[in-house]
């Protein structure tokens, strides 16, 4: 660790001396570009030191999280300026076929256009290098204290291994989470602390406090960890009879937790303010220790007002976050260096995904588990004209509406006189029901040929909560559909 600090430390003072050489002249793309490459690596060996600590300081995890902003931000320059290169060379190659006169009249604009785009890029690559090399500056406090905190993983993991069994970009959140439940306020019994925890659909809310809760401290901290619905609240015999229960079951109990409960509470569909305020004076009369917690989670900001705390807010991660987690679990244990037009690929399906990671988990393990540039070319010409048929009929990108699970019209890649109508979509936990075989994405890109009314996993998460996500699907022939309108 000693060695790794003095060589960041090393490398801070190198960089600050050539950030400032480097404002005082001219630089070409290609120094900018290779600089911020270095830049890239350098932020990379902090954030990945750093995540494999425990941080309890908020002020660090701030930093921190400006620190991947950077660093996303500039991954993201520089593989779209690999994507519009390859895009021109694509094109070259494309007009090299058309009459001498037209390739002429190409030229004649190239030069202008050119000139312009290089002035773009540069200016757009100077911008990243200079957001991330300050950025690299501001935390040697930084990567001085990280030797502070104990280390949570004692050996090594790849990147991709990483970041498909955890949480992505949820750190200073779980923190501020985890803090709530383990620090006891002076406040005492007389008011039950409520932790609100608020954001839209699919963004990952009950994945963070299921994440927390089975943190080993939480659960050594807690006597019982409760998971409940607003539904369940609707009827006071059904809340005395929880909670007398659950008194019942460590009443005899010598342990120094006693009394000591979490509860989370998934507030879903419309918040009834009058359900809640019997819900919360039940649980005052019987979460009789100053240390039991309440956690609500809810996509309306109405539940803000319910708590003693300040909300935890989540948010749908940027386009640059995005675009880095896609890649990253993607590509896997491949090089995205050795393969520049699968990159281009995963970076056209990022943006018409438009950062949907849900619907996104789904599409990354159907390009890894079939590595292949044929394969992602259709992929990816399959989806551009599902998306431009989509928009022009329903007016919206077709992933909005499974985000928000409203029903949703898919095509199959191998029958276009076939569509799937999705209904419903809705979770189980896989340690209550096991769920269906069929895989959607088996029925949109494979083989597979359901009939009628079917349901398919559209993904199995391998993190807490460990929910399956399952569609209720419905084929439809357009070629019957249509001959049986003609006969009416």
């Amino acid at each position: 660790m000693e060695i790794f600090v003095s060589a960041v430390l090393g490398e801070l003072a190198t960089r600050s001396i050539n950030f400032v050489i480097s404002r005082s002249s001219k630089p070409k793309v290609a120094d900018v570009e290779s600089s911020l490459q270095r830049a890239l690596l350098r932020a990379q060996v902090i954030i990945d030191e750093a995540t494999d600590r425990r941080i309890t300081n908020q002020a660090m995890l701030q930093q921190l999280e400006m620190l991947k902003d950077a660093m996303y931000k500039g991954c993201y320059i520089l593989d779209t300026l690999k994507y519009q290169s390859q895009d021109e060379e694509d094109a070259k190659d494309h007009v090299v076929s058309y009459s001498s006169f037209f390739l002429s009249k190409v030229n004649s604009l190239k030069g202008t256009r050119s000139a312009n785009r290089k002035m773009h890029i540069l200016e757009q690559l100077q911008d990243a290098l200079d957001n991330l090399s300050s950025m690299i500056i501001n935390v040697k406090e930084l990567v001085v204290f990280l030797t502070r905190y104990p280390c949570m993983y004692h050996q090594p993991y790849s990147m991709h291994l990483l970041l498909g069994n955890c949480m992505f970009s949820r750190q200073m959140e779980a923190e501020l989470v985890r803090n709530f439940l383990l620090c006891t306020q002076p406040n005492g019994a007389e008011e039950l602390e409520v932790l609100p925890v608020v954001g839209p659909g699919r963004v990952g809310k009950s994945t963070l406090v299921a994440h927390v809760c089975n943190d080993e401290r939480v659960r050594a901290h807690f006597s019982e960890i409760m998971f409940l619905s607003n539904h369940d609240f609707k009827d006071e015999k059904v809340i005395t009879s929880l909670w007398e229960g659950c008194v019942k079951k460590y009443h005899n109990s010598r342990s120094s937790k006693y009394g000591r409960i979490l509860v989370v509470v998934e507030m879903a569909g419309d918040f009834n303010e009058d359900d809640w305020k019997r819900f919360y004076a039940a649980s005052k009369r019987y979460m009789t220790s100053s240390a039991s917690k309440i956690i609500i989670t809810s996509r309306s900001d109405k539940i803000t007002k319910l708590g003693t705390t300040r909300a935890v807010t989540l948010k749908y991660m940027t386009h640059e976050a995005y675009w880095y987690f896609l890649k990253t679990l993607t590509f896997g244990s491949n090089d995205p260096m050795m393969h520049p037009r699968m990159e281009n690929l995963a970076m056209e399906i990022s943006r018409m995904l438009k950062r949907a990671v849900f619907n996104s988990m789904d599409i990354i393990c159907l390009l890894r588990d079939n590595f292949d540039i044929h394969f992602w070319c259709k992929v990816v010409t399959f989806l551009r004209g599902f998306t431009k048929w989509y928009a022009s009929k329903f007016g919206e990108p077709p992933f909005d509406a499974l985000m928000q699970n409203r029903p949703a019209c898919l095509w199959r890649m191998l029958s276009t006189s076939q569509q799937i109508m999705v209904y419903h979509q809705y979770e189980c936990s896989s340690s209550q029901q096991e769920g269906p075989k069929l895989e959607v994405r088996s029925v949109m890109y494979g083989g597979v040929k359901p009939s009628g009314r079917f349901e398919a996993v559209a993904w199995r998460s391998p993190i807490p909560p460990y929910y399956n996500y399952i569609y209720s699907c419905e084929v439809r022939d357009l070629k019957t559909t249509s001959a049986k309108r003609k006969r009416s």
